[in-house]
């Protein structure tokens, strides 16, 4: 069984954001903009990017 992943790029700038956004980027390995990240499909995951949903787009979920 392949291991699913999903990729996210950051579309929007953390600039004036509060410090957990900011934090929640930079553990989704985001902290650039345009900066493209494939990371395990996990829940934990999955909350964090909906925290940051307005800065990231999900490019591709397999």
């Amino acid at each position: 069984m392949a291991d699913k992943t999903i990729t996210v790029q950051q579309i929007g700038s953390p600039i004036r954001r509060e410090a957990s956004q900011r934090q929640t980027l930079i553990g989704l390995r985001l902290n650039k903009l345009h900066r493209v990240s494939t990371l395990e499909d996990t829940p934990s995951v999955r909350g964090m990017i909906a925290k940051v949903a307005h800065l990231v787009r999900v490019v591709d979920g397999q």
